[in-house]
């Protein structure tokens, strides 16, 4: 807060939340600290670049008023987010019972018999999106994930010891593979001799009966079963 011997301004500084291609306002307040009347004109460096409402106006004796100021929107961010531009406030003593349509620029002229008071006001442009707080980092330096790292340091050995039982699992795997595939490959061959004997037991039965028997056909059957069974 600034304050003169006319008003007090609060804030002091004309903090605007940027963000582009978006107007964005602030505002301030005075206070009549007199039991006069007191007027007041608003000026900046940059015009075109802010409104300001009201750019003068009256403020009675022990009262309030707000200022409210506009900048346009900006179609690029200044460098490192600084922005030169100022305002500048001035303060008179208006006669007893003055309007705002009563002010006049010679009022706001420096000489001997009137006293202006002046307030100088700089632009501040803050975030309009402020990023979020970072978690700092304990005293001995160490964040979370390093200490997750650390507690883990010993990953290598415990994938290792990890590995070695399905290594182990496979080897036995291939062995009964291998096993399997051998009693099959069995399985066919003795398939093959039956059925070569089979053959062999169906021609002499034809030569000597000219056909088949009962004995025979129970025969067949048996030894269907048995092959049938040694395959699966």
């Amino acid at each position: 807060m600034s304050t003169g011997d006319f008003l007090n301004l609060h804030p002091s500084e004309l903090k605007f939340p940027f963000e582009l291609k978006k107007q964005s306002s602030c505002s301030f307040q005075l206070t009549n600290k007199t039991d006069q009347y007191i007027a007041f004109k608003v000026k900046t460096t940059n015009p075109k670049k802010y409104c300001v409402r009201p750019n003068t106006g009256i403020v009675l004796p022990g009262s309030v008023c707000n200022v409210t100021v506009t900048m346009q929107a900006q179609k690029e961010a200044p460098p490192d987010m600084q922005c030169k531009d100022k305002f500048l406030l001035q303060a008179v003593v208006a006669p007893t019972g003055a309007a705002v349509k009563d002010i006049t620029a010679d009022m706001f002229n420096k000489d001997e018999k009137n006293v202006v008071e002046e307030f100088k006001l700089r632009v501040v442009y803050i975030p309009a999106n402020p990023p979020s707080p970072v978690p700092e980092e304990s005293e001995e330096g160490s964040s979370p994930r390093a200490e997750h790292g650390s507690q883990n340091s010993s990953g290598p050995d415990v994938a290792t010891r990890s590995v070695e039982p399905k290594e182990k699992l496979s080897k036995e795997s291939l062995s009964l593979i291998s096993k399997l595939t051998d009693e099959k490959v069995a399985a066919l061959k003795q398939n093959q001799k039956l059925q070569q004997e089979l053959e062999l037991l169906r021609k002499e039965a034809v030569k000597r009966s000219g056909g088949y028997s009962i004995l025979f056909l129970v025969l067949i059957g048996i030894i269907s079963f048995v092959v049938g069974y040694l395959i699966k």
